[in-house]
């Protein structure tokens, strides 16, 4: 049986009905898959998680298999070592909810274990009957992101995607990622832990909308300004009833990498599938105007309550009790006064040394470090924090490290590393259509000048009061593909890192908004090398870098200059939402170097 980290909508964070697999195993990282056999049982999952997933699973008889290449090949290796009772009249089988697992995964899977003899069972949920009190379907209620924020209309969304479906031939069109479905049709919810979207389905005809989603949690009101725009409720329920009833002569849009095995099983035989990317997806991910607009206003609200929380914390150091724990309250806490605030946009992380060194650490009140008392520090060291929220107008991600006392030269050596690499992202001018990942090496090239390398992607896309993670741009090692080109309007985090196991972690995480460049020479003949528009990156998060870390002699003068540039503009855009504590803090922390 493999059950994995998914849910009918490919959800990143999901709803507990389908956290199968942290109830079964007691890993609750956000990414792994289990596997468990009649004898055995094993997590599998990437280096982000090794060190977490080895302190949960201590004692629980459930092994780690640590991912440095292909899972599947990971899963096939696991499965030959299975002593199996032979029988020539059948093969032996994995089951897998079909309902859960991404279509193409789920067809490599397939395809890799028919060419071992095994076969791949995916018609049943794995979870019913095993599991007693297994949660429900969230019911909390859906509600309209509506002006002055919401500044482009359902209707105009509508005719944008219908536009793309008639270009393609298609009649129908299925969306099944929560994002594309809230983005369309200007609603939010909270059925998903920091991401302020539903569980939903909507199939788009050329003329209509059928939206599937929980009785009860549309009211009247909001189902008739929907009806309005053509958009017409039914129970969740229905949703893979429906697809299955199209008719034959039906032309479905379908994106293949936003669908599950179980969703593309239901569509007829004889409805002709056009596979392409969700048009909602890459439409999302071009922030409007006045989206940036908003978005810039809730960048300087989130570094006012940085500001005021880092004030607070320098105060506290050595004269109070600070634990990770009491640091995720404390920013939280101010985050949550400031205008427009929702929620956090994912788990707050706050590393100190060792804890640091966990890409996707998170403090439990079962453990935790503690960094001050009334007696004084703890100990010395660096502080990692990487923490963001969702406001009304935007969502925010933001990581810095502060020296907690006096950081070591190593420390700042490694430190120093890592900000070159943000700072030499940050500053790149690129052609407009660059696929993103050919821009990993610019934020790895100084660590990788040392022989040094981190594990993560260097950046992700970002929603506008959406997911925190959204594509189609991702700044990584992945494989191009053209869905990735890089195009005004994409907001993207810039975060590279370095990790000592045991020791300290670092990364410094801006985000970033692509913004149109006059060209040098404006009207340069097609063919010439000065021909084409180019894109730069206009850095969003404002808060202070701590330059107690660095290291000077590491740094050029036009790294300084830009440094003491941004730090200029953070002086400027927040001075006037702080008074006091806060605004003397900040007026400390931005003094050029």
């Amino acid at each position: 049986m493999l059950v994995p980290s998914s849910d009918p909508h490919l959800s990143e964070y999901l709803p507990e009905r389908w956290q199968g697999r942290v109830w079964l195993s007691g890993f609750t990282g956000s990414s792994g898959t289990l596997l468990v056999s009649a004898t055995r049982a094993a997590v599998f999952t990437d280096s982000r998680y090794w060190e977490q997933a080895e302190a949960e699973l201590a004692g629980s008889g459930v092994d780690l298999v640590k991912l440095e290449g292909s899972a599947v090949a990971a899963y096939l290796a696991w499965l030959e070592d299975l002593v199996l009772p032979t029988s020539p009249a059948q093969a032996p089988t994995l089951a897998v909810d079909g309902a859960v697992m991404g279509l193409a995964q789920t067809q490599q899977l397939r395809d890799a274990l028919g060419s071992e003899g095994w076969q791949l069972f995916t018609q049943q949920d794995v979870l019913d009957g095993i599991w007693p009190d297994r949660p429900g379907l969230p019911t909390a209620p859906v509600y309209e992101h509506s002006l002055p924020h919401a500044a482009t209309s359902r209707a105009e969304k509508l005719a944008g995607v219908r536009a793309q479906m008639h270009d393609r031939g298609a009649t129908h069109h299925w969306i099944a990622t929560l994002d594309d479905l809230a983005w369309l049709l200007n609603l939010r919810g909270a059925d998903v832990e920091y991401n302020p979207v539903f569980l939903g389905h909507a199939l788009v005809t050329l003329d209509a909308v059928t939206l599937f989603v929980g009785e009860g949690k549309i009211d009247a009101a909001l189902a008739a300004r929907l009806a309005q725009d053509g958009v017409m409720v039914r129970p969740y329920g229905e949703a893979l009833p429906t697809l299955a009833a199209l008719p034959a002569d039906s032309v479905m849009l379908l994106d293949p990498k936003r669908v599950t095995w179980g969703l593309r099983e239901a569509v007829p035989t004889g409805v002709k599938v056009v596979e392409a990317i969700n048009p909602s997806t890459l439409a999302k991910s071009r922030k409007t105007d006045a989206e940036a607009a908003f978005i810039r206003e809730a960048m300087e609200r989130d570094g006012a309550a940085m500001c005021v929380f880092y004030a607070w914390l320098e105060q506290a150091l050595g004269r109070e009790h600070v634990s990770e724990l009491t640091i995720d309250e404390r920013m939280t806490a101010e985050r949550a006064k400031q205008p427009g605030y929702v929620s956090l946009s994912f788990p707050t992380i706050a590393g100190f040394n060792a804890n640091g060194a966990l890409p996707h650490y998170r403090a439990t009140p079962e453990s935790y470090a503690v960094l001050s008392t009334p007696a004084g520090l703890t100990a010395e060291g660096l502080l990692l924090i990487d923490s963001g929220a969702q406001y009304l107008g935007g969502t925010t991600d933001i990581t810095r490290v502060w020296a907690i006392g006096t950081p070591s030269a190593a420390q700042k050596r490694d430190y120093t590393l890592v900000l070159k690499g943000t700072l030499g992202l940050s500053r790149m001018r690129f052609p407009q259509g660059t696929l993103a990942p050919m821009l990993d090496a610019v934020a790895r090239a100084p660590l990788w000048a040392e022989g040094l390398d981190f594990g993560h992607g260097t950046g992700h896309g970002v929603g506008y009061f959406l997911n925190v993670h959204e594509g189609p741009q991702s700044i990584s090692k992945a494989v191009p593909v053209p869905d990735m080109a890089m195009l005004p309007g994409m907001i993207t985090s810039i975060e590279p890192g370095l990790y000592r196991p045991g020791q300290w972690g670092i990364r410094i995480e801006n985000l970033v908004l692509n913004v149109p460049v006059t060209p040098v020479v404006p009207d340069a003949e097609p063919g010439t090398p000065e021909y084409g528009r180019y894109l730069a990156f206009e850095t969003l998060s404002l808060c202070p870098i701590d330059t107690q870390c660095i290291d000077r002699s590491l740094l050029r003068d036009d790294e300084v200059q830009w440094l003491n540039a941004y730090h200029a503009e953070v002086l400027r855009r927040l001075s006037p939402l702080l008074s006091g504590d806060a605004l003397a803090w900040l007026q400390r922390r931005t003094q050029p170097l």
